[in-house]
């Protein structure tokens, strides 16, 4: 008997506690775990600084309302200004948060400089930007907001690679194009850096904002900082969450210093974002992922794993259709569903998770060793010769 609401279909396992790269469950059986959360453990499980600094912060503040100056805040907030395209940061404690606060803001700075019917925001169809009301319906997936009418006015779509489509959908009355740079619940399908150069440049000459949700792809999930960052582009509004808490709820809106002069007092708040709890978990987690040599480790090992990954494909080529992705965020597509390739990898102690196109979702904490990688690969090998 289970008094939790039945919106979730969750497997019958759960864990003792977890360290690094694996998780230990109340049978005691060791998992390798490249769920970690759903790229949200950026640093694995109990990492030690963050260990020490959840422990230090705790003894000292928690919480205290935005009303106040939080030095925490104001330092993690400069450490991701001075490393991004940024001018300024709102704090959150979640993505979808971060994603509202994105549309809020685009919205307000064309209410600010006088043109207030230019609301409206344009996305792929059947993207992923959180679960809130707005979130859905700027998704545009009937999947998510089957039931939830009335419909939230004010967001349009158009089909993913279908430019065309993109450039009709503009009218005068669109603020901004909102998308991910890499689709994460959608089926990690990178949008090449070509893309994202033509769409800065449609954003310029129709004078509207460009929104890259790095929720899930950010935080040096892919070896830079951004997954934008290798397109040398600079957005307006970036909202993240998930790896910059490190497995601690922190979300936040990047702005430039345009759009966020609409953002005056009042205009948006929350009562647990940027708390000094959350704020020394950011800081710490910031120190190490965003260190060069942290980022060139996970380069070079994410080419590796993804050129093993693509020798498995070679070799299956009737059970796996592609491997995608980019980083440390990596999808292996099928050919079929995928629900038993997933139960069988974690029947042999490797946690992955799905996503669209009947691809599985494979996120490894970005400190993984190549070992645990190996180990990995050696599974997924196995599970296809079962499979085969």
């Amino acid at each position: 008997m289970t008094y939790l609401a039945k919106n979730y279909n969750r497997k019958k396992i759960s864990f003792k506690y977890g360290r690094g790269s694996f998780l230990y469950s109340k049978d005691n059986k060791k998992y390798l775990d490249f769920v970690q959360g759903i790229a949200v453990n950026s640093l694995g499980h109990a990492h030690p600084k963050l260990v020490k600094t959840i422990n230090n912060q705790s003894k000292k503040l928690w919480h205290v309302s935005n009303a106040f100056q939080i030095p925490e805040g104001e330092q993690l907030a400069k450490k991701i200004c001075q490393k991004t395209f940024a001018d300024f940061v709102m704090f959150q404690n979640s993505g979808a948060e971060a994603t509202e606060a994105a549309i809020k803001v685009a919205r307000r700075y064309f209410y600010s400089i006088g043109k207030p019917n230019k609301n409206r925001i344009l996305c792929v169809k059947n993207s992923f930007h959180g679960r809130t009301l707005a979130a859905i319906y700027a998704s545009g997936s009937k999947k998510m907001t089957e039931g939830f009418g009335p419909k939230i006015a004010g967001f349009d779509h158009f089909k993913f690679g279908d430019h065309k489509s993109l450039k009709k959908k503009i009218t005068k009355k669109t603020a901004a194009i909102m998308i991910e740079p890499i689709m994460g619940e959608g089926g990690i399908k990178v949008i090449p850096d070509w893309c994202l150069k033509e769409l800065r440049k449609l954003c310029n000459k129709k004078k509207i904002l460009l929104i890259l949700d790095e929720v899930q792809c950010g935080i040096s999930r892919t070896g830079t900082f951004f997954s934008f960052e290798k397109s040398k582009i600079k957005p307006d509004i970036v909202p993240i969450a998930k790896g910059i808490g490190g497995g601690f709820p922190l979300g936040a809106v990047l702005m430039n210093k345009k759009v966020a002069s609409g953002m005056i007092p009042g205009t948006h708040g929350s009562t647990f974002g940027g708390n000094p709890l959350a704020m020394a978990v950011g800081n710490a987690v910031m120190d190490i992922v965003s260190n060069k040599k942290f980022l060139k480790n996970i380069e070079n090992l994410s080419k590796y794993f993804l050129f093993k990954l693509k020798n498995i494909q070679e070799t299956y080529p009737h059970l796996i259709k592609s491997i995608r992705g980019r980083g440390f965020l990596i999808g292996i597509q099928l050919h079929n569903d995928q629900k038993t390739f997933i139960r069988k990898l974690m029947e042999n102690r490797l946690l992955t998770i799905r996503a669209s196109e009947n691809v599985i979702r494979i996120l490894p904490p970005l400190n993984v060793k190549k070992s645990e990688l190996d180990f990995s690969l050696k599974i997924i090998n196995k599970v296809c010769k079962e499979l085969n």
